[in-house]
C-alpha cells in the first residue's frame, strides 16, 4: 500500500495505482478524454494532467503510478489554466456545433468543455475534411475526431480487426481506415464498439428515422415494428428511467403513442430460430459422418462478416437459419399479411435492435424472401429510437404498461435470453434435450455457457451423447477460438459467436455511458426476465405452435427453409456492390476483400 495526497486529503491505496484511480477511488474526479482503462491509456488529450510536488512539468495521471508521500493536486491554477489550453486546442480542431450532433447531452468533450467555462475559443478553427458513404451502415465525422485513438484501441485489442488506424503525420496525422482503403472496401464487421466507445460524435450508425417518420405518415402503410431481448434492458438508460421502471412493456406503449400500428417481439423469431437451429443441429448429428463440425450459430451478422472475410473456407459449418430479426421480416410479410388479409406490400417492418450490423443484414438484396421487398424495411438502434421518444415529446415517466400484440408478441424466456451471450447456446439446449427425448429439462440445466468470460465451454450429456460446446463474445475471442479448432487444440459440436463483447447486451446500437461497460449489467435483467416467464422453452411458445400447424408445416420444411433459412455465401460485404452486380445481370460475381 501506498501513502499520498492528493487535493489536501491523504489517502491509502495499492502500489502500482495510477493517479487517476487512486483519485477516482477517493471520489476525487479528474477530467479526461482519450482514457479507457486497461485499454488506452497513452496520455494523448493531456485533459488528465495534474501537479505533483517536486516535479515542475504536470504530468499525466492516467498512466503514471502513485508513489510514497506523493502530493497531487488535481485543479491547481497551473492544472486548469493547462487543461482549458488543451481542451481549446482540442476544440480548435473539432466541429462543436453540438446541436446537430447525436452525442449532444452525451459527450465527454462537451461535458469538460461546459465544466471549464469555455464559451469562446482563443485559436483558429482549423477543420479536417474528408468524404464518406454516408449510406454506409456506420458513419464518420471526420470534423468531429479529437484524435484520442480510442477506436484504434477497441478495434485492435478487443476485436482484432485493425480496421482504424493512423494517417498522414506532423499536422496532418489523424486517424481513418486502415490501409488507405474505403469503409465499404475493408473487412469491417460493423460491430459498432468504435461508436460506443467514441467520446463525442465522430462515430455513428447510419440515421434511419426519418424512413420510419415517412412511413407513418403515408396512410397507406401499415407499420410493424419487433423489438430486439437487449434493447428493453438498456432503452430506458439514455432517458433517466431506472431498470425496474424501463420495461419492455413501457417501451411497447411508448411505440403505441408514437402511432405505429402492431407492435411485436423479436423474441417470437428467436424461438423460432431455435426449431429451425436445434432441428439442423440434430440433423447433421445424425449425419455426423458427413458433416464438418462445430456447426456455428449464425444470428450475428456481425459474425457472419467475420467469418466471410477471415474464415471462408469454414462458411460451410455455419447453421443455414436466418437471424431472428430477418425470420420475423419474412413471416411478417408473409404469415401475419394472411392473418390481416392485406397486400403484403403494404407493411412497413421495422425493427428495434441492439446492433449495427443489422442495418447492413437488413439491406442484403437476397433478403427479401417474403415476395413483398425487403423482409425487413428498416432497422432503428435502441438509441435511434430513443431519439424518437424524444422527438415526440413522449414523457416515459409518465407511461402505463402495455401489452404486445399478438399473435407475433408471444414468446418464452428462452428467447429473452438471446440478448446475452450464451443465450442462444442455452435455449438451443433446452429444447434439443426435448427433441431428442421427449422430456423437458431443468431450464436452468445449462447455464454453465453463461458468464463473463469472452470464451467459455462446457460438455452435457444429451441423451447418452456428449455434447461439446463453447460460446464466444468479441471477435478478439472468437478468432482465439477459431484458431484453436483449426489447429486441432479443442474440438467442439456447437458453438455459439457473438461480434460484441457480452452479446447483444453489449452491441454497438445500444445507449453510451462513456467509460463503462454495461453489457454484463443488462444481461442480469435478460435472465431475471427469462426465470419469471410462464413459457420458458421455445418448443412450448403456443404462437410458434401455431405458426407451424398453419403455416410453416415443421421445422426444416420447403416453406421454412424458404422463409427462415439462407445462403450464407449470396451475403456480400459491399451491399451497393452487390446490387450493382444484380443491375448488370452479373448474378455470380464475387466481392474480393483483399
Amino acid at each position: 500500500m501506498v501513502n499520498l495526497i492528493i487535493d489536501n486529503n491523504k489517502i491509502n491505496v495499492p502500489e502500482g495505482t495510477t493517479i487517476l484511480d487512486a483519485a477516482k477511488m477517493n471520489d476525487i474526479p479528474i477530467p479526461h478524454l482519450c482514457y479507457l482503462k486497461e485499454l488506452n491509456d497513452i496520455g494523448a488529450c493531456r485533459v488528465c494532467a495534474v501537479e505533483v510536488e517536486g516535479i515542475n512539468r504536470l504530468v499525466t495521471s492516467c498512466n503514471n503510478v502513485v508513489e510514497e508521500g506523493m502530493v497531487v493536486y488535481t485543479n491547481s491554477p497551473k492544472v486548469r489554466e493547462a487543461r482549458r489550453t488543451n481542451v481549446e486546442l482540442i476544440l480548435s480542431q473539432h466541429n462543436a456545433k453540438c446541436a446537430t450532433c447525436v452525442r449532444s447531452g452525451n459527450c465527454s468533450l462537451q461535458t469538460i468543455s461546459n465544466d471549464l467555462g469555455i464559451i469562446d475559443i482563443s485559436y483558429k478553427e482549423d477543420l479536417p475534411n474528408a468524404k464518406w458513404a454516408q449510406d454506409f451502415p456506420l458513419v464518420r465525422d471526420d470534423e468531429k475526431c479529437i484524435k484520442c485513438m480510442r477506436c484504434i484501441q477497441v478495434c485492435d485489442k478487443i476485436q482484432d480487426m485493425y480496421i482504424w488506424d493512423i494517417a498522414n503525420t506532423g499536422s496532418r496525422t489523424k486517424v481513418d481506415v486502415s490501409l488507405n482503403r474505403k469503409i465499404e472496401e475493408s473487412d469491417c464487421a460493423l460491430c459498432g464498439q468504435c461508436i460506443t466507445h467514441c467520446p463525442v460524435g465522430a462515430l455513428r450508425e447510419r440515421d434511419d428515422v426519418q424512413r420510419v417518420f415517412d412511413a407513418l405518415a403515408d396512410e397507406d402503410k401499415i407499420t410493424v415494428v419487433q423489438i430486439a431481448p437487449a434493447v428493453r434492458a438498456a432503452w430506458g438508460e439514455s432517458l433517466g428511467l431506472s431498470r425496474e421502471f424501463a420495461t419492455v412493456k413501457r417501451l411497447v406503449a411508448a411505440l403505441r403513442k408514437i402511432g405505429l400500428d402492431y407492435i411485436f417481439d423479436t423474441n417470437f423469431t428467436a424461438d423460432l430460430t431455435i426449431m429451425e437451429e436445434g432441428s439442423e443441429f440434430l440433423a447433421r448429428l445424425k449425419n455426423g459422418e458427413n458433416e464438418k463440425f462445430p456447426m456455428f450459430t449464425s444470428c450475428c451478422p456481425g459474425w457472419i462478416r467475420f467469418i466471410k472475410s477471415q474464415y471462408p473456407d469454414m462458411i460451410d459449418q455455419l447453421s443455414s437459419a436466418k437471424s431472428p430479426q430477418q425470420m420475423f421480416g419474412a413471416i411478417t410479410k408473409s404469415y401475419y399479411a394472411e392473418l390481416l388479409d392485406v397486400d403484403p406490400s403494404r407493411i412497413f417492418s421495422i425493427s428495434v435492435m441492439p446492433c449495427t450490423a443489422k442495418k447492413y443484414e437488413c439491406d442484403l438484396p437476397i433478403m427479401n424472401d417474403a415476395g413483398a421487398g425487403q423482409d425487413v424495411d428498416v432497422v432503428l438502434t435502441t438509441r435511434e429510437i430513443d431519439r424518437i421518444i424524444r422527438s415526440e415529446h413522449i414523457i416515459p415517466q409518465s407511461l402505463d404498461e402495455e401489452e404486445f400484440d399478438t399473435p407475433l408478441g408471444v414468446s418464452s424466456g428462452a428467447g429473452v435470453i438471446f440478448g446475452a451471450t450464451g443465450g442462444v447456446m442455452e435455449a438451443a439446449l433446452r429444447t434439443a434435450y426435448y427433441l431428442v427425448t421427449n422430456e423437458n429439462p431443468d431450464p436452468d440445466a445449462f447455464k454453465a455457457v453463461r458468464g463473463r468470460e469472452g470464451w467459455k465451454e462446457a460438455t452435457f450429456d444429451l441423451a447418452g451423447t456428449n455434447l461439446r460446446v463453447a460460446v464466444a463474445s468479441g471477435l478478439g475471442n472468437t478468432r482465439k477460438l477459431i484458431e484453436a479448432i483449426r489447429q486441432g487444440n479443442v474440438e467442439y459440436d456447437f458453438v455459439e459467436i457473438m461480434a460484441c463483447p457480452g452479446g447483444c447486451a453489449g452491441g454497438g446500437g445500444q445507449p453510451i455511458e462513456d467509460g463503462k461497460e454495461l453489457a454484463y449489467e443488462r444481461a442480469e435483467v435478460l435472465y431475471g426476465l427469462d426465470k419469471i416467464n410462464n413459457i420458458r422453452f421455445s418448443h412450448e411458445n403456443p404462437s410458434v405452435i401455431n405458426c407451424y400447424k398453419d403455416y410453416l408445416e415443421e421445422p426444416l420444411s420447403h416453406k421454412s427453409h424458404k422463409l427462415l433459412h439462407t445462403n450464407h455465401y449470396n451475403w456480400e460485404l459491399n451491399v451497393d456492390k452487390f446490387q450493382e452486380s444484380l443491375d448488370t445481370n452479373n448474378y455470380d460475381w464475387e466481392l474480393s476483400t483483399n
